[in-house]
């Protein structure tokens, strides 16, 4: 089969693969009708999540047709068109009793790896670094999905692939960062970064109740786009001296009930400490890039909230805990639980409360996936998301 492999460093290349097979009886083999370029993905191309090794297949947000399954699946059958969660979850551990799937205690077979990073090991990720397992991942004609007793939704409203795609990842994780938050309703939010994640965030926050919200990005047809489909304000970064001023200003001088980095380890904007940054990422002394993280924690008001759904690998410099200890903040964060978010956030879209398909900029071929990873990380031609047909 054809599938879009890792090279190296800024490389990655459509190659012929062989075809995925049943592993184990819980195994299912999806062949792919959409999959997306996600944010995170870049941080595997530009080299910033460890682990990686040539001819790794990428990507995490996919769905498809059941083409086979195991003995133990019961659940689907052979015809069924499913939408694939990124975290691979047992259903058994006591993770995923409490509905905690990204932190399933049984599903990485390099446990260890992670533990070194972490502590204590991760669930698997499909494509996305031996960290995380080192599966497969859906850029792909065909994916072997593991546990897909627990793991996919069935899609039987006739709904286009556009419009259900993303709950495998981005509109749970935005859903989630906003939630995070405990939205009562009346609310002030923040949000770092206009990419799809920050604009599902957007979404989520006016859906569970926020009066206001407050999208800040460089780019403004990211702007743009969540202004017309998601009723938010925005703010341009490079038009602000300091963002925690404005902030305030915004706020009546109080800053933000809740602010969301959506933004993660390569953050960008301008002064020394973002040069700063930018060297020891460089040259590796550093792995993150966590400007959106210190302005969020700086901005917050106090006794208010710091979701972080932006994605970080390792160690970062200059953290200010001191903010957050002396205004009594509260940090929430983690890789996305989408199994617990699949049927509600499914039935939203049924319901008309959103279209999840706005988001989407550029449809190709999953042979143009390398020009499409070169449109996304350099916001060429007004990206904001590239859906690939396999």
């Amino acid at each position: 089969m054809r599938a879009l492999c890792w090279e190296g460093r800024n490389t990655v290349q459509v190659e012929n693969v062989p075809d995925p097979k049943i592993l184990n009886q819980r195994d299912a083999i999806v062949r792919i009708t959409s999959t997306a370029i996600c944010g995170s993905d870049l941080h595997l191309v530009n080299g910033y999540v460890p682990t990686m090794k040539k001819g790794d297949v990428l990507g995490h947000e996919f769905m498809g047709e059941v083409v086979e399954v195991g003995g133990g699946v019961s659940n689907l059958q052979i015809g069924d068109r499913v939408v694939v969660p990124f975290p691979i979850a047992c259903g058994a551990c006591l993770a995923c009793e409490r509905e905690q799937y990204s932190v399933c205690e049984n599903t990485n077979p390099n446990a260890r790896l992670a533990e070194k990073m972490w502590g204590f090991p991760t669930a698997g990720v499909f494509g996305y670094s031996h960290l995380t397992g080192g599966y497969a991942g859906g850029q792909a004609e065909y994916a072997r999905v593991p546990f897909a007793d627990v793991g996919p939704i069935k899609i039987e409203n006739g709904f286009t692939d556009e419009q259900v795609l993303f709950l495998s990842d981005i509109f749970p994780t935005g859903y989630m960062g906003a939630e995070m938050c405990d939205l009562k309703g009346g609310e002030v939010v923040a949000i770092w970064g206009a990419g799809p994640v920050g604009q599902f965030a957007a979404a989520s926050a006016r859906m569970l109740g926020a009066e206001r919200v407050i999208l800040i990005d460089r780019f403004e047809y990211r702007l743009r786009v969540a202004e017309q489909n998601t009723g938010v304000e925005t703010l341009n970064y490079e038009d602000a001296d300091r963002v925690p001023e404005a902030l305030k200003e915004l706020t009546g001088g109080r800053g933000p009930d809740a602010c969301i980095d959506a933004v993660g380890m390569e953050a960008h904007h301008h002064g020394p400490l973002y040069a700063y940054d930018r060297v020891k990422q460089a040259l590796r002394q550093e792995t993150e890039r966590p400007f959106a993280l210190r302005e969020a924690i700086m901005s917050c008001r106090g006794g208010g909230t710091v979701s972080v759904i932006g994605v970080y690998g390792g160690l970062l410099d200059k953290f200010p805990m001191g903010a957050v200890m002396n205004k009594g903040l509260t940090i929430r964060s983690g890789q996305c639980h989408v199994q617990r978010y699949l049927r509600p956030l499914l039935e939203r879209v049924q319901n008309g409360e959103i279209d999840p398909s706005f988001i989407v900029t550029h449809r190709l071929s999953l042979d143009e996936a390398p020009h499409g990873y070169e449109l996304f990380k350099n916001k060429e031609d007004d990206c904001l998301k590239v859906v690939l047909k396999p």
